[in-house]
């Protein structure tokens, strides 16, 4: 529960506080969103399983996060910025979608 309340107060921060992000900083942090949110969806699937442990959920967030960046720049360097972040949005889409079914099936049984 806590994963999903540091979200929803993460997300009216942001909301309320409006902050600016550089342009050359925007591709890492749209990647970086969809990486830690695999994190926290995976978290409150771990937490309904009862096996949720709070050290791997951080470090499975940093290390989301880590590694979707980094294949964002090492795509930019070599100059294939775009297919790289599709490849990473796909990837951590897909499994944040199997976590929330995975979530939707234990609390709805469905």
């Amino acid at each position: 529960m806590i994963p999903f309340l540091a979200l929803i107060l993460g997300a009216v921060a942001g909301l309320l506080l409006q902050p600016t992000v550089p342009v050359s900083l925007q591709p890492y942090l749209s990647v970086a969103v969809i990486a830690a949110l695999d994190a926290v969806f995976g978290a409150v699937r771990a937490r309904l399983d009862g096996t949720f442990i709070e050290r791997v959920f951080l470090v499975s967030f940093f290390t989301n996060v880590l590694l979707a960046v980094f294949l964002v720049y090492l795509g930019d360097s070599l100059g294939v910025g775009a297919d790289l972040t599709t490849a990473v949005v796909v990837v951590f889409g897909v499994r944040m979608f199997q976590n929330l079914a995975a979530v939707r099936r234990h609390l709805f049984q469905a």
